[in-house]
């Protein structure tokens, strides 16, 4: 999804470049935590409607044109894994919340598989 952002982005494309910052902020949030929260934050609050797995979702400020959300996993107290990009919630209305703890389930669930395969 980056990847596709960032070429976008480069092309010129308003959208594109606007998504970008939008996450890569919200990246940086990430970055900036010395360890993983326990309380929702402005930025940063649990998902009501996690599955099997607390995930937190990351958001930015009211923009009507765009609402960009991240879904992080903390497996540990250091470490965040981002499990889903809505990179343009806005147009998907309350239908990504529905799904988004089944979603994010199967993907950590991955995650989880090919850390243990690893040698």
């Amino acid at each position: 999804m980056l990847d596709h952002l960032e070429e976008r982005a480069a092309t010129g494309d308003r959208a594109a470049i606007t998504l970008l910052a939008l996450v890569t902020r919200q990246l940086e949030v990430l970055q900036d935590l010395s360890a993983a929260p326990v309380d929702d934050l402005p930025s940063l609050r649990r998902v009501r409607q996690s599955r099997r797995y607390q995930v937190w979702r990351l958001s930015h400020p009211y923009r009507p044109e765009h609402a960009v959300r991240t879904i992080v996993w903390f497996p540990d107290g250091r470490h965040a894994v981002v499990a889903l990009f809505a990179n343009d919630k806005a147009q998907m209305g309350d239908v990504f919340y529905d799904s988004v703890g089944t979603r994010a389930d199967q993907i950590i669930d991955r995650w989880i598989r090919e850390r243990r395969e690893k040698p």
